[in-house]
């Protein structure tokens, strides 16, 4: 009977394992970028952004929040490359997985050039959607022209990062 339990146990823990690096290394047109341009959050002013009118040429979207330390010190650094890859017809989004007055706030004390977007809790779920397994922040996806997913990076952008996204 022991051995019978350890047997199943094992092949338990083969399947979400299994399951697991599936989800890590699927090929882009496995994972659920459809979803993604259905979507339709709010700017801070309660405008609607609707994501469907941002595809069809890169995009950087970056899941951030105001009380995340290192989303806070990327923010300049995205701005510049907006203001630098704008004309070449890169896009990018903060989508805030934060509040709405948080954020109205933040803005006002650091204006951002790119659109913003409140995803408010449910940002959490589309960024796991996306490859964003632990949840955290910040958390960045790059999408080429085409909608699918190109790179994705949890943790702090660097310039570096920026380089080698572009280059490709």
């Amino acid at each position: 009977m022991r051995r019978r339990w350890l047997v199943a146990g094992a092949a338990l823990a083969a399947a979400a394992a299994g399951g697991a690096a599936w989800w890590r290394w699927a090929p882009a047109d496995a994972h659920p970028e459809a979803l993604l341009w259905t979507q339709t959050f709010s700017r801070p002013d309660g405008q609607p952004l609707a994501l469907a009118g941002l595809r069809g040429q890169p995009l950087l979207l970056n899941f951030w929040a105001t009380w995340c330390p290192p989303c806070i010190e990327e923010l300049p650094l995205l701005n510049r490359f907006y203001a630098e890859r704008r004309a070449q017809g890169w896009q990018v989004l903060g989508l805030a997985v934060d509040q709405v007055a948080a954020v109205q706030k933040f803005l006002q004390r650091q204006p951002l050039d790119f659109p913003v977007a409140i995803a408010g809790p449910g940002g959490a779920q589309l960024g796991r959607s996306l490859g964003n397994l632990q949840g955290g922040l910040p958390f960045t996806v790059v999408l080429g022209a085409d909608g699918r997913i190109r790179h994705r990076k949890m943790g702090q952008v660097k310039v570096e990062d920026l380089q080698r996204w572009t280059a490709a």
